[in-house]
């Protein structure tokens, strides 16, 4: 079943409540995304990924995942 970009949303902001998440893509498989969230200071552009992409809950785990393409852009406010 195809994921939207509202469910996304819904996902990371469960963990990144005061993030500032902006979600494009409608196709059902590729999307791209901005997250700006101060948890990400202090940490490398990999670290503050990985979190993201923790947040997404096995979404895009291999070939069987709902989301199948994500371009990410991660960075904390400032």
């Amino acid at each position: 079943m195809p994921i939207t970009a509202h469910e996304i949303e819904t996902l990371l902001r469960e963990s990144f409540p005061d993030a500032q998440i902006t979600v494009q893509g409608d196709d059902g498989a590729h999307f791209a995304a901005e997250v700006i969230d101060a948890s990400f200071a202090g940490k490398n552009r990999v670290q503050q990924q990985r979190a993201v992409y923790a947040a997404l809950k096995g979404k895009m785990d291999g070939s069987h995942g709902e989301l199948h393409a994500l371009a990410l852009t991660t960075k904390a406010p400032g």
